[in-house]
């Protein structure tokens, strides 16, 4: 994938698998090459959900007037 391309994913779609990826590990009888691969998946989910948080973050404050006192 292309750090600087757009994902096509939603939060809520990366966020869901994610949470998927976690309950396959924790729940084992995998084999350790499968393990890697879900752990790697993972990893790029966490990535992929982080980028939309801060992209909503930027948003926000853009959107918010500076709110210090003068």
């Amino acid at each position: 994938t292309e750090s600087s391309a757009e994902p096509t994913t939603t939060y809520e779609q990366a966020r869901e698998e994610l949470a998927d990826v976690v309950r396959r590990l924790e729940a084992g009888g995998l084999t350790l090459e499968e393990s890697l691969g879900l752990w790697e998946r993972g990893e790029e989910l966490a990535r992929l959900c982080q980028h939309w948080l801060d992209r909503a973050r930027e948003r926000l404050a853009a959107a918010t007037p500076d709110a210090s006192p003068e």
